[in-house]
């Protein structure tokens, strides 16, 4: 018998590192339907591997299930989206992004997060200490990198996940909500669900060769033709392998087996495999 969507979500899908890349964009449309707790350990095992300057790990990783502080901030959520977006819905919508880089589709998607916000399963916050009174600007540098991590190891789960510091403005009063430290900055806010439409699309950017300089800002180049790079230069063969806890797929081993519903545990996700 065949395992179902959500069985198959639980186990794991083997992306290379690349694919997930290239197709991890912001998903607003997120179902309600429960995240399994073995996923969620999963997702954030991997956050964790993420950058940390000198490795002071001076973090913290934030679940939130409780709907009723989900209702609450997701009002705070909400004044600053209208604040900042929703009073420009018509001019977004009629096709003017230039103020706000929104284009109409994107306007849609984020203005249903804005108002379905709280029906996420699950958020995390990514909690920073020492980072409440900082005034370095490069704070962040600590913990962004591991909240990118997440996102695709949310991926590989087939979860949706988008990135937003929209809720701000109401630092003290989350802070009490939440038990933090003095000492502690929520970084992000990211809502975390099972896409309920859309795709595992590229995100649409500008060309790189465009916002790539060359040894001085403004030496841009143009990018050359796609071309096969040699072996063991940066191929793209890398595995991010979701595999069952306590086994590793070796590299020449073909797709990641996925075991079936009774069988081992859900997967966790290893490691990036990457072939020479």
């Amino acid at each position: 018998m065949s395992p179902s969507p959500t069985e198959e979500a639980a186990i794991g899908e083997s992306l290379s590192a690349l694919e997930a890349l290239h197709s991890t964009p912001s998903r607003r449309y997120l179902a309600p339907d429960p995240i399994p707790e073995e996923v969620i350990w999963a997702i954030l095992d991997a956050a964790i591997r993420g950058p940390s300057g000198g490795n002071s790990q001076a973090w913290g990783w934030i679940v939130l299930t409780d709907q009723d502080v989900k209702r609450r901030v997701a009002g705070w959520y909400r004044e600053n989206w209208d604040a900042a977006y929703g009073r420009h819905r018509d001019r977004i919508l009629a096709g003017d992004a230039a103020s706000s880089g929104l284009t109409p589709r994107g306007f849609l998607g984020a203005e249903y997060l804005a108002y379905h916000l709280e029906e996420a399963p699950l958020w995390v916050f990514p909690v920073l200490r020492n980072a409440a009174d900082a005034t370095n600007p490069r704070v962040g540098s600590s913990i962004y990198g591991a909240v990118q991590q997440l996102c695709l190891a949310a991926r590989a789960y087939g979860i949706g996940t988008s990135l937003t510091t929209l809720y701000g403005g109401h630092e003290d009063e989350l802070r009490e909500l939440l038990g933090l430290p003095a000492d502690a900055l929520t970084m992000a806010l990211i809502p975390m669900g099972y896409p309920a439409k859309g795709r595992w699309a590229e995100p649409k950017r500008r060309p790189v060769e465009e916002v790539v300089h060359w040894n001085r800002w403004g030496a841009t180049r143009g990018k050359p033709l796609s071309r096969r790079l040699p072996a063991g230069s940066g191929t793209g063969r890398c595995r991010l392998a979701a595999t069952p806890t306590g086994v590793r797929t070796p590299a020449d081993a073909g797709p990641v087996s996925r075991p079936m519903p009774d069988g081992p545990p859900p997967a966790r996700l290893e490691a990036w495999t990457c072939l020479p």
